[in-house]
């Protein structure tokens, strides 16, 4: 298999088309077989409920070459158990879990020649995604609904180099209390573009939202979950009271790697906005990045710097580590790397 002749190290994070996406079609109350097509375009009815009532969610994950050659993917069950639910609490039929890793698979499988070569810093960008297709007017749940993967090869997020980030707080709310911010939903994301734009303007990074409830518990940032360190080494993750940050795998992972491998002390749990300041480190964590350290956090009033020099220690070795496991120089003992085979 031959590769496709990119400059691999010079992709920016951006959308370029691909021989084949994945497309399965929900009509009469059942999933149809599903398969490939090199159509990567939509036609849709006006009245598609996309349009109307906003029932749509997604997944974001990666497939990558390890230095042994083989093409991988890092925990697709998981974004097949979080597409699951997120399908569940937008009231549209949820993908069976086993069928969205097999489709992960192969759609992958006809894309191996846009998988990037390892040390390129690239990977195969996969986007699993539901839109209701099913005409209505009424407010309800249509009763037509489109899975579909497109995969794109995107550059490494950090071109120069992992560097602290700065960020503001919002005055905005990234989700409602007890409301869809625990899952993957476009709704959750338009609601956090304007403030999004308002910071880069600004010269910020990012935002950081507080809880919509009381504002005074640090929640997620536009697309990430954050972690902490305190001044003993204890990694601090908060934790929402209600249902208002999304479920990261890579936060679970990087908990999973700093108890069992790296042997820390994990605190899972609510953390007030006026506790940063007692902390020596900070990061957003996601797919995209894994970590990205924070370096300042600016708010009406002052400001919270952890360093804008270098990357805090327990960042970088949580995140050495994860990517480590990743791309197979460090021993997979947790199973989360999965093998496509491409033969």
């Amino acid at each position: 298999m031959q590769k496709k002749d990119l400059d691999w190290g010079g992709l920016g994070f951006a959308y370029q088309p691909t021989d084949y996406s994945y497309v399965s079609h929900y009509r009469d109350g059942a999933w149809d077989e599903g398969a490939l097509t090199s159509d990567h375009s939509l036609r849709l009815s006006e009245c598609a409920g996309i349009f109307h009532y906003c029932q749509e969610i997604f997944e974001g994950l990666k497939a990558y070459a390890t230095e042994g050659g083989d093409i991988v993917c890092f925990r697709p069950d998981q974004n097949a158990a979080r597409m699951y639910d997120s399908a569940r609490r937008l009231v549209m039929p949820p993908f069976p879990k086993e069928r969205f890793v097999e489709a992960v698979e192969r759609v992958v499988r006809a894309n191996a020649a846009w998988v990037p070569p390892f040390g390129s810093g690239a990977t195969l960008y996969i986007r699993p995604f539901m839109i209701a297709t099913g005409d209505v007017i009424g407010v309800k749940p249509a009763d037509e609904y489109q899975f579909r993967i497109l995969v794109t090869p995107v550059g490494a997020y950090y071109k120069g180099g992992v560097k602290p980030v700065k960020l503001q707080v919002s005055k905005f709310d990234r989700a409602a209390p007890h409301g869809t911010g625990n899952i993957k939903a476009g709704l959750n994301y338009a609601m956090s573009l304007y403030p999004s734009v308002e910071a880069h303007a600004a010269g910020y990074a990012d935002n950081m939202f507080l809880d919509p409830q009381t504002r005074t518990f640090v929640e997620e940032s536009g697309g990430a979950n954050f972690l902490f360190v305190d001044k003993g080494g204890t990694l601090v993750v908060p934790q929402s009271a209600t249902d208002s940050i999304l479920p990261s795998i890579t936060r679970r992972s990087l908990v999973d790697v700093a108890t069992r491998l790296l042997g820390m002390t994990v605190e899972q749990r609510p953390v007030t906005f006026a506790e940063i300041g007692d902390f020596v480190e900070c990061g957003m964590c996601g797919t995209a990045a894994v970590i990205s350290p924070v370096g300042q956090v600016d708010f009406d009033g002052g400001s919270v710097v952890y360093g804008m020099g270098e990357v805090g220690p327990v960042m970088r070795t949580l995140r050495e580590t994860l990517t480590g496991i990743q791309d197979g120089s460090i021993e997979d003992t947790f199973g989360w790397v999965h093998k496509i085979d491409v033969a």
